[in-house]
């Protein structure tokens, strides 16, 4: 799959070709046992990609590996094709892990996305796994504010599509963006994101994947992504 030197008119005609090989509904052949965060930050003014994956079994939430690594950004700022510039380091810091998670859970959107392929749609195409996003803001959609509990949620539509749902993780906190993104439905995409959430905003996973993708001691030189593991 072409994700690098992507023009955004190509970036967009994939998008809306890879979305029909989307799939929305359960597809594990056991319930999971580890689930994977990931996350990339861009230093130096965006020049670089550093990107971490994060995997703790489930449900103890307690971390067994992780990985990090720095690469050039592949692809400008531009939003709806987030996947294109954070994709490319994901992949390579999954492929370093000592394990394959059973889920990953993305800091952006699945098919709550204009073209209903955001970045955890096209990480779960990609990759083959149950894969769901987690987004701190709305990229698109409407919807009413949920109850003030945790737990508390509401739908977020597009025209008349139910694209995800809005999710208070933390009593009175701001509620953020669930939405599947391959092999996994709606429904199974929040029990499983409040599941890993402990007393955090986000999922335990994904805000392990920020931290680790913010703390640039112990990430190799440009191109290599040894993992790291925890005893």
């Amino acid at each position: 799959m072409a994700l690098l030197n992507t023009d955004p008119g190509s970036a967009i005609a994939l998008q809306r070709e890879l979305a029909g090989k989307v799939c929305l509904t359960d597809d594990f052949t056991r319930p999971p046992e580890t689930v994977a965060g990931v996350d990339v930050a861009f230093p130096e003014g965006g020049r670089i990609s550093r990107a971490a994956a994060v995997v703790v079994e489930f449900p103890r939430l307690e971390t067994i590996a992780t990985a990090a690594c720095e690469i050039p950004t592949p692809f400008p700022y531009i939003p709806g094709l987030l996947s294109f510039r954070e994709l490319p380091g994901i992949l390579r810091a999954l492929d370093e892990l000592p394990v394959t998670p059973d889920v990953i859970l993305c800091d952006g959107q699945g098919i709550a996305h204009p073209r209903r392929f955001g970045i955890a749609c096209h990480l779960g195409v990609e990759t083959g796994l149950p894969t769901l996003g987690v987004g701190k803001s709305r990229l698109c959609g409407h919807h009413v504010e949920p109850g003030p509990e945790k737990g508390d949620r509401v739908n977020l539509t597009d025209d008349e599509d139910v694209i995800g749902q809005v999710v208070r993780t933390r009593t009175r906190v701001r509620p953020v963006y669930v939405s599947p993104g391959h092999r996994i439905s709606l429904e199974a995409a929040v029990t499983l994101a409040l599941a890993c959430t402990h007393r955090l905003r986000l999922p335990v996973p994904v805000h392990l994947a920020d931290r680790l993708s913010k703390d640039r001691s112990g990430i190799p030189a440009q191109g290599s992504c040894p993992p790291r593991v925890r005893p």
